[in-house]
């Protein structure tokens, strides 16, 4: 029963206080009793305060959640406009570095038009990656240059850096390029004074195998490899093809166990060049006409 009581004073209390607030800024209104009323004020004010005090602890938050829910709206508009930006400077990032990249790729293609002779004399036709097959064996990459630009079956293909294959097979507008790491590729070399031997690829990520150096040979690491050009060869002479890598001399071995690693690099073939060469006799570089 304690209750009500207390809930009837508190409401009496307050009813009080109102009707001398009201008394009071009556007073001030007419001009009349300032001092009485300040003194009164004073006293209302410490009996108000409280009142206010938790008053205020309920209203402002209250009024910080409103606030927040009205600028909610504009607040997400503006991050994902910021999401927007920052997206698209991502994207142009991306894009300028592609760009480099194959500027790159071409300032190193430009490069092989310093070739020694005779490569430097044959006819070439600049060709762009289009398609790239790798597998544990074999490596080949398709070009978007084929018949129709005079490229035939057997031509070499050059990149930055040197060799990186031959034409096997050629359509009208693309033609399939076997890398010097296909375990199927062949090509001979020549390196030092006049030393020849054999490159072969061992599958796609794997060195290239040198065969036919005897036990005797005096051949180092980083000794450049080029192609040797002699009667019938597939290729012109004086092509940089590779760099020794490991030398290995087994006891009783017929040859030594040689590798090397490809000039050009096979992982960013972007751009090519197709050197427009056929194979003669006397091993004389001749270009060939091209076919429809």
């Amino acid at each position: 029963m304690a209750k009500p009581r207390r809930s009837r004073r508190t409401l009496t209390t307050l009813v009080v206080l109102v009707l001398l607030s009201v008394t009071i800024i009556t007073l001030d209104a007419s001009g009349k009793g300032h001092s009485l009323t300040s003194g009164i004020k004073s006293v209302a004010t410490d009996v108000f305060s409280p009142f206010r005090s938790g008053f205020n602890d309920i209203i402002d938050p209250i009024g910080e959640f409103f606030a927040g829910a009205v600028h909610y709206g504009a607040l997400e508009q503006e991050n994902h406009k910021l999401q927007a930006q920052n997206g698209a400077l991502r994207q142009q990032a991306a894009q300028a570095s592609a760009q480099k990249h194959q500027l790159t790729q071409l300032q190193k293609v430009l490069a092989l038009n310093t070739l020694p002779a005779p490569v430097q004399t044959l006819p070439k036709v600049a060709a762009e990656t289009i398609a790239t097959t790798t597998s544990n064996f074999a490596s080949t990459i398709t070009i978007n240059k084929g018949r129709s630009q005079g490229i035939v079956v057997g031509d070499a293909v050059i990149s930055n850096g040197g060799l990186v294959g031959r034409v096997i097979q050629a359509s009208h507008s693309t033609a399939t390029v076997q890398l010097l790491t296909d375990g199927q590729f062949k090509v001979g070399i020549v390196y030092g004074n006049d030393q020849f031997a054999t490159l072969q690829g061992q599958g796609a990520g794997k060195p290239l195998a040198l065969n036919d150096v005897s036990p005797n040979t005096k051949i180092t690491k980083k000794t450049a490899l080029v192609t040797n050009g002699l009667a019938g060869a597939q290729f012109p002479r004086n092509i940089p093809v590779a760099r020794i890598t490991s030398i290995h001399t087994v006891s009783g071995a017929t040859q030594k166990d040689v590798l090397a690693e490809p000039l050009a690099d096979l992982g960013t073939l972007t751009y090519v060049q197709v050197v427009q060469w056929s194979p003669s006799p006397t091993g004389a570089p001749t270009g060939h006409a091209p076919t429809t």
